[in-house]
């Protein structure tokens, strides 16, 4: 640890509750560009050993890129350390390994990804985003993420994997409980025999949602289906397929990441739209500006704010010495607005190109479901811009209290009602 920890906090969750702390960021880039963070106590969760925030987009990739020092394996990818119980558990989620393992266990599920096999599912996706927009457009008002865009990545989730439609209440449950947990509106805090608050990614917290993993892919050996699941069981790479802990952590993360991303994504890039109305309009003239309308937004409100890596070898940084052990964390949301990278990154641009933002992240662990995520958010919006006139901000949205999700809990949106 440094003598001097930085005088700007971007570690306690409440800062972001108010919105991207655009000034304390910019701080950051331009002077502590590597920057010590303590981790401070935040409510029940105690003090942490504090980390090195990388601000820089250039310094954000190349930690990404570079696993063999900027480890996912060693301490796991979410800034608290996890219960050192719970690490070698935590270990076999994909997100959280490194080569070689990490590249078997890709090549097994990649299958599963296929373009076709996404591609399939467009039109009920449009049917879907359709309905749900149609539902609140006599209205003329509606809480956005409440009344239309929490059901949708959630509702495409349970089609792409086979989940019946009456379990989806539980893939949002399960979401809530895990991305939730430092939101005063979702937080359900368990605690442990002593009274200390039991991490939402524990194996205690989680046993309900695995039981039912293993419980569906069940199902589909005996009733196999043309779903994500299906795949999953099939998966087969050199006689290997994936073992009952590696089935019930894919289904952790496409269930949490394959929903929160979108889901925080789809109300940020409606609010972006609402702040700059004239390229709202400009994009409702011009539809065909979509593909690079979705990457903007994506740049403007990157769904996720940032990512853990811990440092297996001493290196350096930005000009700062980084020893084994430490923990680094990338800064999507600032990296996304590094003047050094993005031309008038404050300028929501929705013809922007190039955009080289990290929203998807960058490297060996890019995430895997990138395509299915960027065609939901393009379904979409063609059918908002095509079923309502446009939208404007109907007072103050609130933001989802986390150091890690870039999350809406309130959008409250007005229009000129439609018949």
């Amino acid at each position: 640890m440094p003598a001097s920890p930085s005088a700007v906090n971007v570690f306690d969750p409440h800062v972001f509750a108010r919105g991207l702390p655009h000034a304390q960021l910019a701080h950051l880039r331009d002077h502590e560009p590597v920057s010590w963070q303590d981790e401070h106590p935040v409510g029940d969760w105690p003090a942490g050993p504090g980390f090195w925030a990388v601000t820089r987009h250039a310094d954000v990739r190349h930690v990404l890129r570079t696993p063999a020092v900027f480890s996912s394996w060693a301490g796991a990818t979410q800034i608290r350390d996890p219960e050192g119980a719970d690490l070698d558990f935590i270990r076999r989620m994909i997100l959280n390994m490194d080569a070689p393992e990490h590249m078997r266990l890709r090549s097994l599920v990649a299958g599963a990804f296929t373009r076709r096999r996404l591609e399939e599912s467009a039109t009920r996706i449009a049917e879907r985003a359709g309905r749900l927009i149609d539902a609140v457009a006599g209205t003329g008002r509606c809480d956005l993420p409440r009344d239309v865009t929490d059901g949708f990545p959630l509702a495409n989730l349970a089609d792409l994997l086979g989940v019946p439609a009456a379990d989806e209440p539980l893939l949002l449950q399960w979401t809530n409980r895990v991305i939730g947990y430092q939101d005063p509106e979702h937080a359900q805090v368990v605690r442990d025999e002593a009274g200390r608050p039991i991490n939402p990614r524990s194996p205690a917290m989680l046993a309900d949602m695995f039981a039912y993993a293993l419980e569906l892919a069940e199902r589909k050996r005996a009733e196999p289906g043309p779903d994500v699941m299906t795949a999953l069981v099939e998966a087969e790479v050199d006689g290997r397929t994936l073992s009952e802990p590696e089935l019930q952590m894919f289904f952790f993360l496409l269930v949490i990441a394959g929903n929160d991303t979108v889901r925080s994504a789809l109300p940020g890039g409606v609010v972006a739209l609402c702040e700059h109305p004239d390229e709202y309009a400009r994009l409702r003239a011009d539809p065909g500006l979509l593909p690079t309308a979705v990457e903007e937004m994506l740049r403007w409100h990157p769904p996720v704010l940032t990512f853990r890596r811990t440092a297996v070898a001493d290196t350096e940084l930005g000009g700062v010495p980084i020893r084994a052990g430490d923990k680094v964390v990338v800064y999507h949301a600032s990296a996304h607005y590094d003047e050094r990278e993005f031309p008038e990154p404050h300028r929501f641009d929705v013809g922007r190109t190039p955009n080289n933002h990290l929203a998807f992240g960058q490297g060996p662990h890019q995430c895997l479901g990138a395509y299915f995520g960027r065609l939901q958010m393009r379904i979409f919006f063609t059918e908002l811009l095509r079923r309502l006139p446009q939208v404007e901000l109907d007072g103050a949205p609130t933001h989802l209290t986390s150091n890690f999700i870039n999350g809406f809990t309130h959008v409250p949106l007005r229009w000129a009602a439609t018949a």
